[in-house]
């Protein structure tokens, strides 16, 4: 019997030492549709550097940018279109 597929995830915050393997990771992600969100962050925990970066499915970013849009276009009918520059 076939495994199930696992939805992915629209968000993720990968994060681990400052590797090869790290890197490996992300690129594994983008090969698999996820773009970079974000500048990736950086610390130092005494002993390794380990990072961070946040990556996200463009489908997320479109239905959050669609989002707003309603949002925006339900806030000019209220006011209608009053209070704008």
């Amino acid at each position: 019997m076939p495994e199930p597929t696992e939805e992915k995830l629209s968000y993720r915050l990968v994060t681990g030492p400052d590797t090869k393997e790290f890197c490996e990771r992300i690129s594994t992600a983008l090969a698999e549709g996820y773009v970079l969100h974000g500048s990736p962050a950086a610390t130092f925990n005494g002993t390794d550097v380990i990072v961070a970066q946040a990556i996200v499915l463009p489908a997320a970013i479109a239905s959050a940018d669609a989002a707003v849009a309603n949002a925006v276009d339900q806030l000019d009918e209220e006011f209608d279109g009053e209070g704008h520059a």
